[in-house]
This record gives structure tokens, C-alpha cells and sequence, in this order.
């Protein structure tokens, strides 16, 4: 623990009151040749070895475990810091065609895709079919390794203007949607969906064939409809049902929010691939520990948190120069993966009064390490109880 000792005392003289981005934190920078330090390396190597490549269509991945795209969670620091967790690869969040078309600089700052990066996709959402096209083209210059289109969005701004989820409602239109896209673009095209817009129109079945008509590569399904937004539970049966008949790799997504729920349906499924949303918020390392023998025993410390939490503060650094914007995504994220520790909701209470990044980062280096003094390190987590019904698969 001695590397982490001093560099989070450095941290905290750093942080404290600071709003330079150019401040010495490039002490860390002495793992992103590795990323993490030499025990937490260890521990990640070991668990990635238990992985096996897949190859979907024309698009290989170092795992069937993927990182499902997020909004306002998805910038290449998450997306990168799951990678070197074990993600078999990332989607972006979903980013508008017409933001980039209209030459957005925040939106064409979410296109950004870090060197270190290997299995990312981009993704799009928009309803004009010459739009998405030129956007993809834009997309591709930013090295993405497929371009994906997005519809299972249920949000009402997106699909009040025909994106997301509303375009299962026109399966028609989608042939020569499909092949607008694919001839603007060298890379593969993929499609995330839904299971249908609601319970009297599920056609999953319908759009995948469509897709694989016109060289898509692979389809991701969400397993809930439009008008489910993320209420209930994702209907597996269906999902399976499609994976087993498909003509093409079909990736299963929702309610895969712990290790135990994920290394349970990696045992059975038929689906080529699974995909994570909220369970990488609670567990940054679910693509690793649904590997262990027993899911529910993680080798993973209070310290190993504190340690991510660092280098994905760095990452941000790299990503944005925005002090508001690293306080705020370093509250949101470290609440998120604290879940379920010892004391946490009189810990998130603080964090949350905190108004400078310094004493965000002080307060959680300091719970994080009194928990793992302690030996306070293991997570208590009711699997049956609902996680983020709000949204993020």
C-alpha cells in the first residue's frame, strides 16, 4: 500500500482548493504503462486469463462480457477504465448525428476515442436516414473499431423526434436505412434494439432478419420493450428464443447488474455475447469477478477501489480540463461503486456536501482505507432488490 499512501497524500496538496488541470497528478502516470499498481495487476491478469475471445460477425472481442453504451457515463475514461477491467470491449454513449453534422464541439468531444482503446464501438442515434449517414462517416475518422446505431433509446426528446426506440415502429424504412448507413462507412455497422416498441408490437425477430439482409454484423437486445422503459424485468425467455434462431450474433442485454446474475446466464445462454450497463456501477469489477469460481467472493479490496478511483480521476483529466466537470463525474462515479460497503450512506451524505474536488477525493480515500483497516472490505448486496430502474440496461 506504500505507492498509494504517499500519492494520495500528493493527491490531497494537489487537489485542495485547485482548479489548474496541469497540476502534478501525473504521479500516477507511472502505472498507465499497466494502469494499476503491481498487486492489482496481478489479481486482474490472473482473472482475464479465464477469458475467452469471441468473434461477432466480422468483429472480434477479448470476451463475450461487453460494456453497454451509457449516456453521460460512456467517455472514453469509463469506457477505458472497464477495458483494462476486463470489459471484452465498449459502446460510446449515444451521440446525435445531427450534433455531429452541425459540427458541435461538445458533441464531436464524445467521439473521442482513447489510444489505449482497443474494442470500442461508436454510437449514433437520429431519425434521417442521409443524416446518420453523413454523421458515420464523421464517426469512423475517430478509429472506432464498428459503428453502432441506436435503437432502443426510450427517452421521450429522442424518441419524440423519431430516434431511439421509435424506429421499430417503421420496420419498413429499415432496409434502406441499414443500407445508407453501411455504404457510408468501411467499418462494420451493428444495431442495439429493444424487444419491440410494447407488448402488442415485439418485433425483435423482424428487425433482426432485416439487419442481416443488409450486412450488419450483429444485433445487441435490450430485453424489455419501449413502453417497459426499464420497469419489470427483462424478458430472457424472448431474448434466448431470438439467440437460438438468429442469423446472425445476437448479444443479450438487461438486469445483468452482479457478478453471481451474470456468471449465471454466461452458464446457459444462448446469445453470443452479454452486455452490462448498471452492473459495472456497483461492481467496476464485474467483468472480472463473474470469472471467480464463487462470483460472490471477491478478491477485490477497499483499496482497489481507491485505486481505480484514482486513475479513472486521471483519465478525465485527460478527457476534459473542466474542473466542474471532474467534481461532478467523480461524485457520481464514486457513489456508484461504493455501493453496498460498510456505512456507506453516511459516507455519500458527505461526499455530496463536498464542494471542491479535493475534499471529494480526501473523504473517500479516507472511508475506502478505514474499511479496509478494518477489514470492513465486502460488499452487501440484496440481488433480488431493484439497482438503477431508471435507466443504463
Amino acid at each position: 500500500m506504500g505507492f498509494f499512501i504517499t500519492f494520495s497524500t500528493t493527491l490531497q496538496k494537489n487537489l485542495q482548493g485547485s482548479h489548474s488541470p496541469l497540476d502534478p497528478l501525473c504521479l500516477i502516470r507511472v502505472f498507465l504503462a499497466t494502469m494499476f499498481s503491481p498487486q492489482l495487476q496481478h489479481k486482474i491478469d490472473t482473472l482475464k486469463a479465464r477469458r475467452t475471445p469471441v468473434k461477432l460477425g466480422a468483429v472480434s472481442f477479448d470476451s463475450p462480457l461487453l460494456l453497454a453504451p451509457m449516456s453521460a457515463i460512456c467517455h472514453f475514461p469509463f469506457r477505458l477504465l472497464m477495458e483494462e477491467l476486463g470489459a471484452g470491449g465498449t459502446v460510446s454513449e449515444l451521440i446525435s448525428c445531427h450534433g455531429i453534422n452541425y459540427g458541435n464541439e461538445k458533441t464531436r468531444q464524445m467521439l473521442r476515442i482513447h489510444p489505449k482503446e482497443k474494442n470500442v464501438g461508436i454510437q449514433l442515434f437520429g431519425e434521417d436516414p442521409e443524416a446518420m449517414a453523413q454523421a458515420a462517416r464523421v464517426a469512423e475518422e475517430f478509429g472506432p473499431k464498428f459503428i453502432d446505431i441506436n435503437m432502443g433509446c426510450p427517452v421521450r426528446k429522442v424518441v419524440s423526434k423519431g430516434g431511439g426506440s421509435a424506429l421499430l415502429k417503421d420496420t419498413q424504412s429499415l432496409a434502406s436505412f441499414f443500407k445508407g448507413m453501411k455504404e457510408a462507412i468501411d467499418v462494420p455497422l451493428t444495431i442495439k434494439i429493444r424487444t419491440g416498441w410494447d407488448s402488442d408490437s415485439i418485433n425483435a425477430h423482424e428487425v433482426v432478419n432485416i439487419a442481416e439482409g443488409e450486412g450488419v454484423e450483429f444485433v445487441a437486445i435490450h430485453g424489455r420493450t419501449r413502453t417497459q422503459q426499464y420497469k419489470g424485468e427483462a424478458n430472457w425467455d424472448l431474448l434466448e428464443e431470438i439467440a437460438k434462431e438468429a442469423p446472425l450474433p445476437i448479444i443479450g442485454n438487461g438486469d445483468l447488474h452482479s457478478a453471481p446474475l451474470t456468471q449465471e446466464r454466461m452458464k446457459k445462454t444462448q446469445c453470443q455475447a452479454l452486455m452490462l450497463g448498471r452492473g459495472p456501477l456497483r461492481d467496476p469489477f464485474i467483468f472480472l469477478t463473474s470469472y471467480l469460481d464463487d462470483p460472490t467472493q471477491s478478491p477485490f479490496t477497499p483499496e482497489d477501489f481507491w485505486e481505480i478511483i484514482c486513475v479513472y480521476l486521471e483519465l478525465l483529466r485527460e478527457y476534459s480540463q473542466m474542473e466542474r466537470t471532474h467534481l461532478i463525474q467523480m461524485r457520481k462515479m464514486i457513489v456508484w461503486f461504493v455501493a453496498g460497503f460498510d456505512g456507506v450512506s453516511d459516507f455519500r451524505g458527505k461526499l455530496f456536501q463536498a464542494k471542491i474536488l479535493g475534499d471529494v477525493m480526501k473523504l473517500t480515500e479516507d472511508y475506502l482505507m478505514t474499511l479496509n483497516e478494518r477489514n470492513r472490505g465486502t460488499k452487501r448486496v440484496n440481488l433480488s432488490q431493484p439497482f438503477m430502474m431508471g435507466g443504463h440496461g
